[in-house]
């Protein structure tokens, strides 16, 4: 077995080549994939499968409620097993709140190199995904495990929801409003901290945002004033923004200064400076003939890989104001950084 540091600290992402949902794969890869893969088969209960790129699938239930099934695994964006659980839970469980529903209960997805990490090291990123699993009122109720060559963690996780609450990428039209829920650039910051130029006060500022769970997205699900909604994560910004955008129709026209990001200038400086994650030029190389001009530096954080990022969320015209107060009575101060409009052939106008 190989030995931790000298220091005896366990450092989880020495041991994986990717990092949270950087390790997704690319979008145009994951096309080619499900191209290959053929069209699901036509069951009248299924609601929403993977054709619009939605968080989770939905199942009607024959009692004016859906089924919600999702899962979501990947390998460590830190080094702390315990908050690698934490966030892994997190972000799975966004999937169900992405999709306006209120999640029941989870399994654990397990990979483990036995041969270089100590089961106990396992021990402590499961009790992080039980501990978030408990803020979110659900258990951990059992899951399955490997021996793997790099620690991998995740939850399937079911929810539900009431149909007429259920919101998918589709449902967004032109004139919506383009809010998000959290800040931009935790790739950046991760990615920065790997590289050893993480500045002492943008230490914890992701992995704090990324342990936040996204139960807003239950009472978005009942609002009227929610058209569409989904989760910012691997794809980035620009990447989750075009599902949205393919699924209804629409183009999308952001302000890139009203995005909410972290310290803005201090990303585009870790920028500058490398730290970048891989998966954001994968990310643009999927999708980027179908965005507007933008310049290299603030391309980097709208295609920044986020884990366990926020919810995205599509406003319907002239119910911003209530929306914002609904965001607000849940602890959510939120201003719009776009709108919707009719469809181009340019899916994402970046001022």
């Amino acid at each position: 077995m190989t030995t931790p540091p000298d220091d005896g600290a366990v450092r989880l992402t020495r041991y994986s080549h990717g990092a949270g949902c950087g390790c997704k794969i690319a979008p145009k890869a994951l096309d080619e994939i499900l191209t290959a893969a053929g069209a699901s088969a036509d069951f009248p209960g299924l609601l929403v499968g993977h054709g619009t790129r939605d968080d989770a699938a939905a199942f009607d239930l024959g009692d004016g409620t859906a089924l919600l099934s999702t899962t979501d695994f990947f390998m460590p964006i830190v080094d702390d097993p315990m908050d690698f659980g934490r966030i892994a839970a997190a972000n799975a469980i966004s999937d169900i709140y992405a999709m306006g529903g209120r999640p029941l209960v989870a399994i654990a997805i397990l990979g483990w190199p036995l041969d270089k990490l100590p089961g106990a090291v396992a021990g402590r990123v499961l009790a992080g995904a039980r501990e978030i699993c408990a803020v979110a009122g659900i258990p951990l109720a059992g899951g399955h495990s490997i021996d793997s060559p790099e620690p991998i963690f995740g939850l399937a996780v079911s929810g539900r929801v009431a149909i007429e609450h259920l919101k998918t990428n589709a449902g967004a039209t032109p004139g919506a409003s383009l809010y998000l829920t959290k800040p931009l650039g935790v790739g950046i910051l991760t990615t920065a901290e790997k590289k050893g130029v993480l500045a002492p006060e943008h230490v914890g500022l992701a992995r704090d945002s990324m342990v936040r769970l996204n139960d807003l997205g239950a009472a978005l699900g009942a609002s009227t004033t929610v058209q569409a909604l989904t989760d910012v994560t691997g794809f980035g910004l620009l990447g989750h923004l075009i599902e949205m955008c393919r699924a209804a129709q629409v183009t999308a026209e952001i302000v890139f200064d009203r995005v909410p990001t972290f310290d803005r200038d201090a990303l585009l400086d870790y920028v500058a400076r490398g730290a970048i994650p891989g998966g954001t030029e994968r990310n643009f190389a999927s999708y980027g003939e179908l965005v507007g001009p933008v310049d290299p530096a603030r391309r980097a954080i709208l295609c920044d890989p986020q884990t366990s990022g926020g919810l995205m969320v599509a406003v319907g015209a002239g119910r911003e104001a209530e929306f914002e107060a609904l965001a607000r009575s849940h602890g959510h101060t939120l201003s719009p950084f776009g709108r919707l409009t009719t469809a181009r052939d340019l899916l994402v106008v970046v001022d």
